[in-house]
């Protein structure tokens, strides 16, 4: 349940940055901060990717990397959704079957990930120590 929270607050957060630094970067130069360079948004945005990377390596204790980078793709069609859906940006046919393989290989990765490893020579991640001569 933790991990399934954790990465509902990381898409969220990064579907959020997202919006705002596309927000942010619209914004006309008089409602810009910081000598007219930087506008509000684009500051909640940034604080908004620091958080999403906070829950994402909480999120790294307990899902093995390989995986937990799988399922983060999902956010780039969160976002693409987003986009869509808040900004009413154009979506044509051909980016939409983008988001259909993304979420088909996020699906193959949810579903082998639940298989036992192969048996066979397997070694296990571990420091070497450097060797003397």
């Amino acid at each position: 349940m933790k991990t399934v929270l954790a990465f509902t607050m990381m898409f969220g957060c990064t579907v959020m940055a997202n919006l705002l630094l596309k927000a942010g970067a619209s914004a006309v130069p008089p409602q810009r901060l910081f000598l007219g360079f930087v506008d509000w948004r684009v500051i909640a945005g940034l604080a908004s990717f620091g958080c999403a990377g906070i829950v994402y390596a909480w999120l790294l204790q307990w899902v093995p990397l390989n995986i937990a980078q799988s399922f983060a793709a999902a956010q780039y069609v969160a976002v693409i959704l987003a986009s869509a859906l808040v900004l009413s940006e154009d979506v044509p046919p051909v980016r939409w079957l983008g988001i259909a393989l993304i979420a088909l290989g996020i699906i193959v990765v949810g579903a082998s990930s639940s298989m036992p490893a192969p048996q066979g020579n397997q070694s296990q991640a571990s420091p070497k120590s450097p060797s003397t001569k």
